[in-house]
């Protein structure tokens, strides 16, 4: 049941978009909008967009690091 939950606006956006090619290239008997909608509703389907699924998301390191407190030295320069 994973498989349905994980659909987004996005994703239902793709399948719609796919099912309106496929049904256009059936009415007008056209090949190469048939199998753009191939393409654009096994994308939704499958969940995968450029590089396949989540890949184009942006590597994020979260730094766990403490601040350390940075000490100052005043620089006076005598004329």
């Amino acid at each position: 049941m994973n498989f349905i939950k994980s659909w987004g606006y996005m994703r239902i956006l793709r399948l719609i978009i796919g099912v309106i090619a496929i049904v256009q290239a059936i009415i007008t008997a056209d090949i190469i909008i048939g199998l753009m909608g191939i393409i654009i509703g096994g994308m939704a389907f499958f969940n995968t967009g450029c590089c396949s699924t989540s890949g184009c998301d942006v590597n994020y390191k979260k730094d766990t690091k403490q601040i350390k407190d940075v000490e100052y030295e005043e620089v006076v320069t005598g004329k």
